[in-house]
């Protein structure tokens, strides 16, 4: 998952089910991994076809339908783009040739997936990374495992992915601080949440400069670089954790406006609060009863 777990649970049985819920966690990492030479993904990316798990086709699936949804915005065939950027532990950063973008773009597309009952073929030069879509699967897994072994009242943190089980152990809301892209000892506003998946991407998470140009890790494949959509982060509320870790990268990659209207068309199913690169703050009107900030901000109706 190359980010820090933190798992909180409260309950008699909090510390065995806590242990389950990490290894699930870490069976789920070693299995989708892009650089575990023995998990599914690396085998998939170098062999290009596999008989996969139903976890490996579960995603898999997910993640083509989320690219749909947004119009190929989130899309995991970016693993060339991403390695020729350096975005990769091991790897160091530069920016491309226009040639090698030109190359990478060519393989970069769901198109490019095909999947017959459990068998998954790639075509020439794709390649998958699951980095912006598997985090949230595995935290609603392990959300899972928790309410299986009695635990109501817990938070799990995967990185920018926020989980909350249930509430509080005194049965309020959990509250869950938005990072301020430009210091991070700052916070845009916080979120009261109960039983549900809060998921922060942004620029500042990671990047590199290169002659005075910051270049961030968030790639648009319709150019081939780092996405410039008016936006330095997207926080996505919602009950489906792997949704809500897809849809924000995918609304970070499509801007405020194309994000608004993706929203008003599934409104049922996802909240967020956008961070512009204006500093201006924007939230989902379903999200207005359960959000707060000392700054201003606007709310984006249906």
């Amino acid at each position: 998952m190359d980010t820090i777990m933190t798992l909180t649970a409260y309950g008699s049985k909090s510390e065995s089910a806590v242990k389950t819920a990490e290894s699930e966690i870490n069976r789920l990492d070693t299995l989708l991994s892009v650089q575990n030479k023995n998990s599914e993904i690396y085998r998939l990316n170098r062999d290009k076809t596999i008989s996969a798990s139903a976890d490996t086709l579960n995603l898999l699936n997910r993640a083509i339908k989320i690219y749909n949804m947004t119009d190929g915005a989130f899309d995991i065939t970016t693993e060339p783009l991403t390695r020729i950027w350096g975005f990769y532990s091991g790897l160091k950063n530069r920016v491309p040739s226009e040639n090698e973008i030109a190359d990478a773009l060519k393989t970069v597309g769901a198109e490019h997936i095909r999947i017959d009952k459990n068998n998954i073929t790639l075509d020439r030069n794709t390649s998958l990374d699951l980095g912006g879509i598997a985090k949230g699967y595995a935290s609603a897994r392990a959300a899972q495992i928790l309410e299986e072994n009695g635990i109501y009242s817990a938070l799990i943190s995967l990185g920018g992915n926020i989980r909350a089980v249930g509430s509080k152990p005194d049965g309020s809301d959990w509250s869950v601080a938005i990072t301020d892209p430009d210091d991070n000892t700052q916070q845009v506003g916080t979120l009261s949440v109960s039983n549900t998946a809060v998921v922060t991407s942004g620029g500042y998470q990671r990047y590199f400069e290169e002659n005075g140009q910051v270049y961030h890790h968030i790639l648009n494949t319709d150019t081939g670089y780092p996405a410039k959509s008016g936006l330095k982060s997207v926080t996505v509320v919602s009950e489906d954790d792997t949704l809500a870790d897809a849809l924000s990268t995918g609304l970070f990659v499509m801007g405020l406006e194309r994000a608004s209207s993706l929203y008003s068309e599934n409104n049922t199913l996802f909240g967020a609060v956008f961070v512009t690169d204006k500093n201006e703050v924007y939230i989902t009107d379903n999200l207005k009863n359960s959000f707060s900030s000392q700054r201003s901000f606007e709310v984006i109706k249906i």
